[in-house]
């Protein structure tokens, strides 16, 4: 009788533990969301238009603040958004909080903020140990109730982020990352240690996915307090491997010394701070880097030194040491916020209109990556050759941006021209290009007879400013084109100066947002 009492009280507060589970299970569940999005991006074929509306899904979890962390490539260029609690058939409208696209994540918020009730705020947990289980909750495709796919976490170092081309911090773990789920927590635990965001899809890879790492999600939400978007800071300077014994001893280092040698140090840069080219970077915030150029940031665990770098915010100080002619120096520098692109070609942008500007119906455009990867997914292989080599070259004071002879809309003004396109120019009446900005500027201030446009090897367009003036009008109408150039393009001319009236008003006005 002693035994059967026993073993009814060990059934009983098995049953009672196996229903905290199931309780605790389903709480997290309500937790995780349905995201739907119709996302409408630009054309940048024909900039003053947009690509037709797509509907797309995601997954994201609600953390503190009632906001609910996701991707950002769920939600980019979106227009329409809204969220759905696990197992409720009611959809809610959601708007953007606050989004981070280098590190590809986003906050969304519910202005309903009975959504949030019988939900309990997810924390963020520490990253698990190699080879440890974790668990993916998301909505993939193919079905609309909650997925959860187990792996093992396999691996954690730099990787680049497919969203906006980014070299962070990701872990890799052996699940399944399908469409939809993207978003959607990694749970050990019961807190959250990543993001699912991408997968792998080389040839031979099988259920590799990856997601964002804690390290990454908390610099957001730090970043994220003041609502505005800082990023990562840059060390603003190019190093090589010092894996040669004859380049190592060139650079003044001992046998026992490693480090990262310094070939290029960005003018007006943190590093500018402390670097020369030919310095060797020894250590950053105190951690050794290796020859390879990474560092030991968890024992037996080693990733690219920036990940010291990544630890911090705009305007925090990092320390550094250095060897400079084998002279072993100790520096602090100031870290600042990178800029859009240290590339003659500007990285890929979300959320915003396209530049453009149109002048006796030339389509001028600036060129970066949203241009070039509008030839779709084999870009690499299909957009213009000037326009990959020149991914390749650094922007300087001198010249920060590439301005590109888009297409020409057939007119009289422009005879002798229908077809050219793609044409990368260098000068406008023999003044240099520097930027986009100026570039239309210079354009719309002309007072010459004729607008000369010349490219690198000499070629040159040369269009009439009367004719140009005259059949601008007629050009737009034909075209179908609502305005000349892009809203806010102008915004910034000085107080006092004026565009060419008969060209059109200038509007004042800056930059609108998709959404």
């Amino acid at each position: 009788m002693k035994h059967l009492l026993t073993l009814c009280l060990l059934i009983l507060c098995f049953s009672q533990s196996a229903s905290a589970d199931n309780r605790e299970r389903e709480q997290l569940k309500r937790s995780i969301i349905k995201i739907y999005t119709t996302a409408a991006a630009p054309d940048f074929f024909n900039p003053w238009a947009l690509l037709n509306a797509q509907q797309l899904s995601g997954s994201g979890a609600v953390i503190k603040g009632q906001q609910i962390l996701t991707n950002a490539h769920v939600i980019a260029n979106g227009s329409f958004i809204q969220v759905q609690r696990h197992g409720d058939a009611q959809k809610f409208r959601a708007r953007v909080k606050f989004v981070s696209h280098d590190a590809d994540l986003a906050l969304l918020t519910v202005e309903d903020e009975s959504f949030f009730d019988d939900t309990r705020p997810l924390s963020l947990g520490k990253l698990p140990d190699l080879q440890e289980e974790v668990t993916v909750y998301g909505y993939p495709i193919g079905g609309k109730s909650l997925s959860i796919t187990r792996g093992v976490l396999s691996r954690v170092e730099h990787q680049y982020y497919a969203h906006a081309e980014s070299y962070l911090m990701a872990g890799q773990i052996d699940a399944a990352i399908n469409p939809g789920n993207s978003g959607g927590p990694v749970i050990s635990d019961g807190r959250i240690v990543g993001v699912a965001m991408q997968t792998n899809h080389s040839q031979g890879a099988e259920n590799l996915g990856y997601f964002v790492p804690p390290s990454v999600i908390s610099h957001v939400l730090e970043d994220a307090k003041d609502g505005i978007h800082q990023g990562f800071p840059e060390l603003g300077a190019v190093t090589q491997s010092l894996e040669s014994p004859s380049m190592k001893a060139a650079a003044g280092l001992t046998e026992d010394q490693e480090g990262a040698l310094v070939v290029r140090v960005f003018e007006n840069a943190p590093a500018a701070q402390a670097l020369l080219p030919g310095d060797v970077l020894l250590q950053v915030d105190g951690f050794d880097i290796a020859a390879d150029r990474t560092i030991e940031w968890r024992e037996n665990q080693r990733t690219n030194y920036h990940y010291a770098v990544d630890q911090y915010h705009v305007g925090d100080k990092l320390p550094l040491r250095i060897s400079r002619n084998g002279e072993i120096l100790d520096a602090e520098i100031t870290l600042a916020a990178t800029p859009p692109s240290r590339s003659l070609v500007q990285g890929e942008k979300f959320d915003q209109r396209p530049r453009y500007y149109i002048y006796g119906g030339v389509v001028f455009v600036p060129l970066n990556m949203n241009l070039i990867k509008r030839w779709g997914n084999n870009w690499h292989s299909k957009a213009p050759i000037e326009y990959l080599y020149a991914r390749n070259q650094w922007s300087s004071p001198e010249q920060q941006e590439l301005v590109v002879a888009l297409k020409v809309l057939p007119a009289p003004v422009n005879l002798g021209y229908h077809d050219w396109k793609n044409w990368i120019i260098e000068s406008v009446n023999g003044e240099q290009i520097r930027d986009f900005q100026q570039f239309s500027q210079l354009m719309e201030s002309t007072q010459e007879e004729f607008v000369e446009l010349k490219d690198g090897a000499g070629y040159r367009m040369v269009l009439d400013a009367a004719a140009a003036r005259e059949q601008q009008p007629f050009i737009l109408q034909t075209y179908q084109i609502p305005e000349r150039h892009s809203l806010g393009l102008f915004s910034t001319l000085a107080e006092g100066e004026s565009a060419d009236p008969e060209l059109g008003q200038v509007q004042q006005t800056e930059s609108v947002p998709l959404r």
